[in-house]
């Protein structure tokens, strides 16, 4: 293979954007961020190239010509962008048969596309109805609307990365597909670490505040009236937090008795959190903040999002970028997802309008087909999945959706949320190595030898003490993506250091954000890890693209700091006189007495456009008969599920959208099933969790070891042979 480090990973794919709103653009700009060439379909002053300032990151990198172009680009396109039937139709693509030889067809369908809906609305109705509103803790209990378009950005990045790895397949296969990723497949993705219902549990119990179940984990306000966000998960944490607070007695307490477990107990936490909420407030927060830090306890000043683009850590992630935008000027946007050691693509430029446009001359190249066995456009590509905890198994389990081979490569003790997190880390077959034991270490580099993909979030350094690092595995296997998840990268004043979730979530400004004047909201959506999975996934696509084609492996990178700019994009573009970026409030129902949640007789509606003279009625009526008096008026209203009602629903049972879990033991659960469709191929099996080293002797032979060395290993105690998992019930990761 050859070296090409100045082509991009996506150089040469031509993308036609035919698409409107947040999802399709944010597919179209992530894909140019590749290197991808990307024309977009839009009349000349389009309204949303005016009035939604998002625009401005969605669009970089591409050429926006008129409509009427869209069939002779789409002719000669490698991947034709929709978001409704009409604009397909127009483009000579069916939603009911395959594209034109070659062509990938990527179709990001809108929530109910029939009804005349602004993007930001139509998000809020898909939290409503796929259940991730009424998931949100909050005082009430009642359902919240989020201020950010969480779920379009996920059905957006989650197109992308599916649209990639259809790429991938016709580079390696020599077809093309259609590929749907609809608004429900968006949702699953987002909200998959919570989206677990087991049918003789109940749902968690969101009645527990803004600032989430655990008191250890979670928002206090300081003495100047600051908050700032402890992030104390585990007791070596608890312990730090404690002994600052001067409340070690909280765990030797009769109603707890050092059972950590205990402290977020319904009959505990409320006394807990008072006690710890005391404390907080006896000093200022960069006193806190000091002390905290200098214990080594994670925390994190809850930050102001118009100050994030500011951070040096976003700098240092060069997660900032400047463009010279035609309609606006000037303006500072956030960067791109995922970083590529030699498929970056550097120059980004800002949209540029033209009555007309060409693409391109070809210059793919042509490598020899290959024929992989299973089901997906991943098929035959083997991942090991170094990852740990959430973000590193999860996406893992998202390239295993795509039909990657993965394994999930864990230490002899296992990845400590292997119980709690199972949800997030199905489709793969366990391998448990010691990688300090020099027979497993050499094992382990069997392994790499025979995989296409080394997938880990460990923090930086710990790669290069464990010798695992880029240059070392590629050494032994010199095509070889590796891709890692960090929480701040690697440089910068907040390089190297842990990253969780929700304190980068408070220090990027999105708990402010959505509790606006009031108590910042923790959001119950692990949104940062989530996105980073994603952006991991995303990455090791283009790189795998960049592979097939013939022009050898590289290292992909990405953080949770990088994750959370990402996912504001819309919300963090600077230009003069941009009208402000939507906030939140307490428990926030909506931004307007015709556009926000209401209580009804048999639960909660998310209601648009709705007439003053029926909002005295909503208290008497049931769901239904909201939806069905709002729509006839004219508008949109749509009931607020719970994820029992979701997955508990006939249709997406039957389309399997979700499915039933069986465990070994007998028992099930019911959680999201499939994530993407794939014209050509057949749904794949429900994915399961897998034992701690369940497949070790399978893979490890897999990898060319012969059984007498399996057993060496085993009897060495280097390599751990397990069991299925059973049954985990009524356990989630929030």
């Amino acid at each position: 293979m050859t070296n090409s480090p100045e082509l991009p990973a996506l150089d040469g794919v031509r993308v036609l954007d035919a698409t409107h709103g947040i999802t399709g653009p944010l597919a179209g700009m992530v894909l140019g961020d590749f290197g991808a060439e990307v024309i977009r379909l839009a009349a000349p002053h389009d309204p949303e190239d005016r009035a939604r300032p998002g625009a401005v990151a969605w669009h970089r990198n591409k050429t926006v010509v008129p409509p009427e172009r869209g069939p002779a680009l789409a002719a000669a396109a490698d991947l034709v962008l929709t978001c409704d039937g009409a604009t397909a139709a127009t483009l000579g693509l069916s939603l009911d048969a395959e594209p034109p030889a070659g062509v990938v067809h990527l179709h990001l369908p809108l929530w109910h596309e029939e009804l005349d809906l602004d993007p930001f609305t139509r998000d809020r109705m898909v939290s409503a109805e796929f259940g991730a509103a009424r998931r949100q803790t909050s005082f009430s209990g009642g359902p919240v609307d989020e201020v950010y378009p969480f779920l379009a950005y996920m059905q957006g990045v989650w197109g992308a990365t599916a649209g990639i790895a259809a790429l991938v397949e016709r580079a390696r296969v020599g077809r093309g597909q259609r590929v749907v990723v609809d608004p429900l497949h968006g949702s699953m993705v987002t909200v998959i670490t919570t989206m677990l219902v087991s049918p003789d549990e109940p749902l968690p119990d969101t009645t527990v505040g803004p600032g989430g179940p655990n008191p250890t984990f979670g928002t206090y306000r300081c003495s100047d009236g600051d908050w700032l966000f402890v992030g104390a998960l585990g007791s070596k944490f608890q312990d730090l937090l404690f002994a600052c607070l001067g409340t070690t007695d909280i765990v030797d307490d009769p109603r707890i008795k050092n059972v950590r477990e205990r402290l977020y107990a319904p009959g505990n936490r409320g006394w807990v959190r008072a006690r710890l909420t005391e404390a907080f407030l006896t000093r200022d927060r960069a006193t806190w903040l000091a002390e905290l830090a200098e214990a080594g306890c994670p925390v994190s000043p809850v930050g102001d999002r118009d100050d994030w683009l500011d951070h040096p850590q976003v700098a240092a992630l060069n997660q900032r970028l400047e463009l010279d935008d035609p309609l606006v000027g000037p303006a500072v946007v956030t960067g791109v997802g995922a970083d590529l050691s030699r498929g970056a693509f550097r120059n980004h430029t800002a949209r540029q309008f033209a009555d007309d446009a060409a693409w391109a001359p070809r210059k793919r190249e042509q490598p020899e087909p290959v024929h992989p066995k299973g089901t997906g456009p991943l098929a035959g590509i083997t991942v090991a999945d170094l990852g740990t905890v959430l973000a590193g198994p999860y996406a893992g389990m998202l390239l295993a959706a795509l039909g990657a081979n993965v394994l999930k490569v864990e230490t002899v003790k296992g990845d400590e949320l292997r119980l709690r997190g199972y949800g997030i880390a199905r489709g793969q077959r366990g391998l448990g190595i010691d990688l300090r034991h020099p027979d497993g270490y050499a094992a382990f580099l069997r392994v790499v030898a025979s995989s296409e993909v080394v997938l880990d979030n460990y923090r930086p350094g710990v790669l290069d003490r464990l010798k695992i690092d880029d240059a070392t595995l590629r050494s032994v296997n010199p095509a070889l993506v590796t891709t890692s998840i960090t929480g701040y990268g690697a440089t910068g004043p907040l390089g190297g250091h842990p990253g969780y979730d929700p304190v980068v979530q408070a220090l990027a400004g999105i708990m402010k954000a959505q509790g606006g004047p009031d108590e910042p909201v923790f959001s119950t959506l692990a949104i940062n890890d989530v996105t980073v999975a994603c952006l991991a996934a995303l990455g090791t696509c283009a790189a795998l693209y960049q592979r097939s084609v013939g022009r050898g492996g590289q290292h992909v990178s990405t953080s949770l700091a990088t994750a959370a700019t990402f996912m504001q994009s819309g919300e963090l573009v600077r230009y003069a006189g941009r009208p402000p970026a939507e906030t939140g409030g307490r428990d926030f129902p909506g931004p307007s007495p015709a556009s926000r949640f209401y209580a009804c007789a048999d639960g909660w509606v998310r209601v648009h456009g709705i007439s003053d003279e029926l909002i005295p009625r909503l208290p008497a009526l049931t769901s239904e008969e909201v939806v069905e008096l709002v729509t006839k008026a004219g508008g949109a209203a749509a009931r607020a599920r719970d994820f029992r009602e979701v997955v508990n629903d006939p249709e997406l049972l039957g389309d399997g959208h979700v499915a039933e879990l069986v465990w070994p033991d007998g028992n099930s659960t019911f959680l999201p099933h499939c994530l993407a469709t794939f014209s050509a191929h057949a749904p794949y099996e429900v994915m399961r969790a897998t034992g701690h080293g369940e497949y070790s002797r399978e893979l490890l032979a897999e990898a060319g070891l012969e059984p007498q060395e399996i057993d060496h290993l085993i009897d060495a105690g280097a390599v751990v042979v397990g069991e299925p998992m059973h049954s985990v019930v009524g356990v989630g990761y929030r």
